[in-house]
């Protein structure tokens, strides 16, 4: 746990490393997972290495500009949130300027990477940056802000799809569908354990708006997560490593709801098994990737 004295004494290095997140993999992980996924479906097994290189920055990039984002839209309210009141811009350990520099710097360094890419990716590329931007504000006023979320992470799989074809095929469109509702699904989860706090707040999100159907919405999105992951296989003809993946995966998130429909878990037991899926998405890579 961060404490204010180790707040006080850290590097600033180490807290512009905490402001982008990349003290937390599973968050930056959780991201990149979806687009490895999408360029290994689309190259059918064989993406170019420099191709691979650069999703694997963009995602990390994006993923720091996003977090950055979010923290300059949440610094008034991350100090009433327990999970998020050692954040530096929060706990003002960072400046409001020097989160908007870092901020700049890292949507520069996604820019530069995305002129790499195809046309129609780099367009893509430019449109998700809306969604970036705009999340942190919809908890203030939709209902379900973690849809925008899951939007902003179907991105990337439409932004690697097309950097190795050009095109968007009914393939593609399944997999987004996938990773959206796999990001809602996860995404709950992580809203539980600042259920309480939220709603002091006034904050929306998905675990308030469904209630006591947390549970079974997270169930639900899970279920189609795999029903179109199946539906994209079976169109794909895809062998038998990716469904035993397919298989492992299901499982992992019928056991992941079934935890959670347990009444008062403690907070950090939601944060476990919100972490649990990048193993999961990682399994599901490993079958695509060896599925050629």
């Amino acid at each position: 746990m961060v404490t204010q004295n180790s707040l006080n004494s850290e590097p600033t290095w180490l807290t512009i490393i905490r402001l982008l997140r990349w003290d937390k993999p599973a968050g930056r992980l959780i991201l990149m997972i979806p687009a490895l996924w999408a360029v290994f479906l689309a190259a059918e097994g064989k993406p170019p290495l420099p191709l691979v290189g650069v999703i694997i920055l963009g995602s990390l990039a994006t993923s720091a500009a996003g977090c950055v984002v979010n923290d300059l839209w949440d610094r008034d309210i991350d100090p009433q949130v327990e999970r998020t009141k050692s954040r530096p811009l929060a706990s003002k350990a960072l400046s409001v300027k020097v989160g908007l520099v870092i901020g700049a710097i890292s949507f520069f360094c996604a820019l530069i990477l995305a002129i790499y890419l195809k046309p129609l990716s780099f367009a893509l590329s430019v449109a998700a940056v809306p969604f970036i931007i705009c999340y942190p504000l919809a908890k203030r006023v939709f209902p379900l802000p973690q849809l925008v979320l899951s939007l902003a992470w179907g991105f990337a799989v439409l932004i690697s799809w097309t950097a190795v074809t050009g095109n968007l095929a009914i393939a593609t469109w399944l997999l987004w569908g996938a990773t959206v509702f796999w990001t809602l699904g996860f995404d709950t989860i992580y809203a539980l354990s600042d259920r309480e706090d939220d709603l002091k707040i006034g904050v929306k999100s998905s675990a308030i708006f469904f209630g006591k159907y947390a549970a079974e919405a997270v169930g639900f999105f899970f279920a189609l997560t795999s029903v179109l992951m199946a539906y994209m296989g079976f169109i794909l003809s895809l062998n038998a490593i990716f469904w035993g993946a397919l298989v492992l995966a299901s499982i992992g998130w019928l056991w992941q709801y079934v935890r959670i429909k347990k009444p008062d878990l403690p907070r950090p037991i939601y944060n476990k098994i919100f972490s649990e899926n990048v193993i999961i998405g990682f399994i599901l890579l490993a079958g695509i990737v060896f599925n050629n």
